[in-house]
């Protein structure tokens, strides 16, 4: 209860009073018993300078020789009852000559400064002072005003101190009372301050204490919420603000419903099947296709913790996802269930906070598509392997004809033309009856150890008319002690002259090539590197398909065929590596053959 903000309210009001009458209070009681002392100091010194002037015993030089006379004198003064006079006369031992003190008897003829009076106000009063001090007497618990007062000889000399002592008595009776008084009116001012202050928090808080009621409502769904507006203060202001926010939160929260309904509408009806993971790899959401594809049922959900136990073939690894490292979090993958094939693709979705929250995981059936693929991969090889029977034929009956000595130029010509389309014809149904093989995985690879460093000069040996015919540089950097590897060294020459052949077909003549050839780790790296015409980034993600040419025109004037990249690629996969491909357009082109050592 005392923790709320009413009763900190209370409490604030509370001590600001109590410290402003405490204060208040201390000044008051200072200010009353130093001006009650000054009048009693000032009483004082008006009875002393009243006794000179009337006493003409007083009035003499020399106060040793009326002695009697004024210790008379002084008898017969009415003083107060709390006062008491001592008259001190002499320069070098100033003596107690005359006292109204009840043992004036005893203290007659004593050394003033060795009494019970106050020496210091005593030499000051010699030196013509008005001298006044508050004393305090411990043994007798009293607090006395003591006053010496200097008395001067017709020419101006001091020739005694006139002493009065005044018990503080009646001071301290009316500071104590005074006190009493300002104690009763604190504490009565305290009542009244925690009285009022509960009154004025209750007004400040009640407003308060209804708008977080409300707000509880709210917080469990129930958003018929609204605040009676009592003033125009900013409590006020606080509660017109709570109904405005309430409307504004009734209207998103219907649009966040309606845009809801219309998702889950389009994610329940959608093709594709998807599924919603967090970062613990649980599956927090699954529309009806991604359910029945993994056999599933809506209620079942909640059993499986880790996904890797729902997908079928453990299609995503979950273990080897990092969502630390973006690479890993984005990527894509076929698999078969029965007759059916699927692409899934998976990518990072964000919470409110923009941190990474799982992985939505997309299922969509290409069977049909995949279908269509394997029905053109084996046209593609009929037509190969029909095509190579009459294309045989017309390349013997042409070198026949060119054998036999034709004195006809322009039909030497032709047939030249004839032989070149053939050799080019060949050159397709070659390609594509090796294409075919490895994408039926029918190619008998015939592995054996091999020296990459002799097999690359040995096909810059071969390449060699080519390149100094475009005249081109080669540089050439073989790494020292390379080790040998096991591969099929005929599908890797050929990648590798697919390669540097297209490097030296499309750098302009007199154009530079480097060729490096290098171990790191576990793998061989074979770099092919020139200044030629480039590739535009448009065309870089297709560079490997099939029959995909950057200029068509001008590739098939080269000689090219569209599938020397996508076969060297497929050798280099097969063997465990992999190829990589850098370039800007205009400027060069860099072609990075990646090995690995260990790969059988």
């Amino acid at each position: 209860m005392f923790s709320s903000i009413k009763w900190k309210f209370i409490v604030v009001y509370f001590l600001l009073v109590f410290i402003a009458m405490v204060i208040v209070g201390i000044f008051i009681i200072s200010k009353l018993e130093s001006q009650q002392i000054a009048n009693i100091t000032s009483t004082m010194e008006q009875r002393i300078e009243t006794i000179l002037r009337s006493s003409s015993y007083l009035a003499e030089d020399d106060w040793l020789s009326v002695q009697a006379e004024i210790q008379e004198t002084v008898n017969e003064w009415r003083l107060g009852t709390n006062e008491t006079l001592y008259v001190i006369f002499g320069d070098e031992v100033p003596t107690i000559i005359a006292s109204t003190s009840r043992n004036s008897h005893k203290i007659i003829g004593q050394n003033a400064l060795s009494s019970k009076l106050d020496p210091t106000l005593i030499l000051r009063a010699y030196d013509g002072d008005k001298a006044n001090a508050i004393k305090n007497d411990p043994n007798e618990n009293t607090r006395e005003n003591h006053v010496a007062y200097p008395a001067f000889t017709g020419v101006g000399k001091v020739k005694g101190v006139i002493y009065m002592v005044s018990d503080l008595e009646n001071v301290s009776i009316t500071v104590n009372e005074s006190r009493r008084i300002l104690t009763n009116a604190t504490f009565i001012a305290l009542l009244i301050t925690v009285f009022l202050g509960y009154l004025i928090a209750s007004s400040i808080t009640e407003p308060i204490r209804d708008v977080t009621k409300k707000a509880e409502e709210m917080a469990m769904g129930n958003f018929d919420q609204f605040v009676e507006v009592r003033s125009d203060d900013e409590i006020g202001q606080l509660a017109n603000m709570f109904n405005h926010l309430t409307l504004k939160l009734k209207d998103t929260i219907q649009e966040m419903d309606l845009e809801r309904s219309k998702l889950d509408t389009i994610f329940s009806y959608m093709a594709e099947g998807v599924i919603a993971v967090d970062t613990n790899g649980e599956i927090i959401h699954a529309n009806p296709i991604a359910l029945e594809l993994l056999n599933l049922k809506k209620i079942e959900l909640e059993k499986y913790i880790d996904l890797e136990k729902a997908l079928p073939l453990q299609i995503i690894n979950i273990g080897d996802i990092d969502y630390n490292d973006e690479k890993t979090l984005e990527g894509e993958t076929n698999f078969e269930i029965g007759s059916q094939v699927y692409k899934v693709k998976y990518a990072p979705f964000k919470n409110e906070k923009k941190d990474i929250g799982g992985l939505i995981i997309v299922f969509q059936d290409i069977t049909k598509e995949h279908k269509l693929d394997n029905i053109r991969k084996e046209f593609v090889a009929n037509v190969s392997h029909e095509l190579k029977t009459p294309i045989t034929t017309i390349k013997s009956y042409t070198e026949t004809l060119m054998d036999a000595g034709v004195d006809n130029e322009l039909s030497l010509q032709f047939l030249s033309v004839i032989n070149n389309e053939c050799d080019r014809m060949a050159r397709l149904v070659r390609d594509l009856l090796q294409l075919s093989n490895l994408d039926y995985q029918k190619t008998m690879w015939k592995k054996e150890e091999v020296s990459l460093a002799k097999l690359l000069k040995d096909v810059l040996l071969k390449l060699d008319f080519a390149l100094k015919e475009k005249e081109h540089e080669l540089i050439l950097d073989i790494e020292d002690d390379l080790p040998d590897m096991v591969i099929d060294r005929d599908a890797i020459e050929r990648a590798i002259i697919n390669i540097i052949s297209n490097s030296i077909k499309y750098t302009n003549k007199k154009g530079k090539i480097e060729i490096s050839l290098k171990s790191l780790d576990d793998f061989i790296y074979i770099k092919v590197e020139d200044n030629g015409i480039g590739i535009p980034e448009e065309d870089q993600k297709r560079i490997f398909e099939r029959f995909y040419r950057v200029e068509k025109g001008r590739s098939r004037d080269l000689g090219g065929t569209g599938l020397g990249l996508s076969i060297a690629k497929q050798i280099i996969e097969a063997h465990g590596g992999d190829i990589i491909l850098e370039s800007i357009f205009g400027k060069g082109t860099s072609v990075e053959i990646k090995l690995p050592l260990k790969h059988v």
